[in-house]
């Protein structure tokens, strides 16, 4: 009951931080909006589909986990503010639990990154993306466990690290060939052999899979339980391991 408490109290103070400067919610929300208005009409020659709807169809799914991706693998530079603040010295002096002032962190990531996709998903159905409702609440359930993994790990990479400056080329080592073996921006249908090898150890090419089954209307598709799988398990180990760092880094 107090870990749920830490939680809540850690959750709502991140969340009227965020509220209250707003600016990473619309940056995190311009780049994949450009995307789906500028980018997205120009697959239909190269997936061989007719209309701009089936484009959206197995564009968006990509562009979720993109925005999965990019948007919680970068939180931890607000962490590294805090700890040049104080802030997490300061939480030395309390009795609040450490796993929650990670989990709250991690769950405003996640809410901040489900209310992107809601508008990501109601433009692209306004421009003719059709899918099923409850479809859509399966593809948000993966993508917060997608962000839940990320957030914690990039929370655990900033505590060590402690600078911008070894972070960010750090993360942008680690992202651009994650997002280019996913098939993210278009299908490995048509990719050479090896790289679909490579793609098969990419745990957001299962993602991406699983996502685009959803968005087909196949939620009972095994690329859904399988991505489920992969990501779940992933993310349990993220943070059990995150977790263990965010302890030692405010002890």
């Amino acid at each position: 009951m107090k870990f749920l408490r830490d939680t809540w109290l850690v959750f709502q103070r991140q969340m009227q931080l965020m509220l209250r400067n707003p600016v990473w919610l619309i940056v995190g929300i311009i780049q994949p909006l450009f995307y789906l208005l500028l980018f997205a009409p120009l697959l239909k020659p190269a997936l061989g589909v007719q209309t701009n709807a089936e484009a959206y169809q197995v564009f968006v799914p990509g562009l979720l986990v993109l925005l999965a991706m990019f948007g919680s693998l970068f939180t931890g530079f607000g962490l590294i503010a805090e700890l040049r603040a104080g802030v997490i010295e300061r939480s030395r002096v309390t009795p609040v639990s450490r796993f929650a002032l990670l989990i709250g962190r991690s769950l405003r990531d996640v809410v901040s990154l489900l209310f992107q996709a809601l508008l990501i998903v109601l433009i692209g159905v306004a421009v003719g993306l059709r899918v099923n409702a409850l479809d859509v609440v399966g593809a948000f359930a993966l993508m917060a466990v997608i962000s839940l993994m990320l957030s914690a790990f990039s929370y655990a990479i900033s505590l060590k690290l402690r600078s911008e400056d070894a972070l960010a080329p750090l993360l942008n080592t680690i992202t651009q060939p994650l997002l280019l073996t996913a098939g993210i921006l278009l299908p490995l249908t048509w990719a050479p052999k090896w790289l679909k090898t490579v793609a098969d150890w990419n745990p957001f090419s299962w993602a991406v899979d699983g996502v685009r089954a959803l968005f087909d209307g196949h939620p009972g598709a095994d690329s859904v339980w399988q991505a489920a799988v992969v990501i779940g398990g992933l993310a349990l180990i993220t943070v059990v391991w995150a977790s263990r760092a965010f302890a030692k880094g405010v002890r």
